[in-house]
C-alpha cells in the first residue's frame, strides 16, 4: 500500500472527525489499576499516550496527570494524581516486554514519567520512527492519522486542565482518541506491509 509523504494543514481541516468508538474507563484506585493491567497483559499491543497539565510560564512545570492506555475497544485513563506516589504495578507494566505499546513522540513522554519514577521501558514503539519505512515523512499524529485514514483528530483539549478534579466528557475522548489512534496507526500499517 502506498501512502502520501505529507499533508497540508488545510487538507486535514476539511477531513471528517475522528472519534473514539470504544469504552472509556477512568483508572483512580489501586482496584481499577489492578483490573485494567491484568486485562491490559492478557494483549500482544495497545495505543499508549500521556497528558500533563499544561504551564503557561517556562518557571511552572508540572507533574504528568494522565497516562492514556488503550485496547481496540477499551482505553483506561490512569489519573496519576489518585496516587500518592507512582504505582508499581503500573511500573512494573511499563517496563514489561510482553506487550507492545505504541505511541508517539515517546522521548518526551519517558522524560515527563523519570520525575515521577525510574522507568526501563521496554517493548515501545514509536510512531515517528516506524512510519517512515512507509514514506510517510509527517511526525505529528493529526497528520499520520489522516494520511493513513482520511480523517482528522482533533487537538483542542490539549491545552485544558488535566488536574482537575473530574475530567469532562471532552477530555475523556480526546485522552481515549489520542491513545487508541496510535493503536490503530500501528496495526493497520502492520497489515499493508
Amino acid at each position: 500500500m502506498t501512502f502520501v509523504n505529507t499533508i497540508s494543514k488545510e487538507a486535514v481541516a476539511v477531513m471528517p472527525k475522528e472519534v473514539f468508538p470504544g469504552r472509556i474507563v477512568v483508572v483512580n484506585s489501586s482496584e481499577g489499576l489492578n483490573e485494567a493491567l491484568t486485562y491490559l497483559l492478557t494483549l500482544s499491543e495497545i495505543g499508549f499516550d500521556t497528558e500533563t497539565r499544561p504551564s503557561f510560564s517556562k518557571k511552572i512545570h508540572h507533574k504528568m496527570s494522565l497516562i492514556q492506555l488503550s485496547s481496540e475497544d477499551t482505553c483506561f485513563l490512569i489519573r496519576l494524581n489518585s496516587f500518592k506516589k507512582f504505582p508499581k504495578i503500573l511500573k512494573n507494566f511499563l517496563n514489561n516486554k510482553d506487550v507492545k505499546k505504541i505511541g508517539l513522540s515517546l522521548r518526551d513522554d519517558f522524560n515527563r514519567l523519570s520525575f515521577l519514577t525510574k522507568i526501563y521501558p521496554e517493548n515501545f514503539i514509536d510512531l515517528q520512527n516506524y512510519v517512515s519505512q512507509f514514506g510517510i515523512e509527517e511526525l505529528s499524529l493529526i497528520k499520520i492519522y489522516a494520511i493513513v485514514f482520511g480523517k482528522k483528530i482533533s487537538k483542542s483539549k490539549q491545552l485544558s486542565n488535566w488536574d482537575a478534579e473530574f475530567l469532562s466528557l471532552p477530555q475523556m475522548c480526546y485522552a481515549a482518541l489520542d491513545a487508541w489512534s496510535c493503536l490503530r496507526i500501528y496495526q493497520f500499517l502492520e497489515r499493508s506491509k
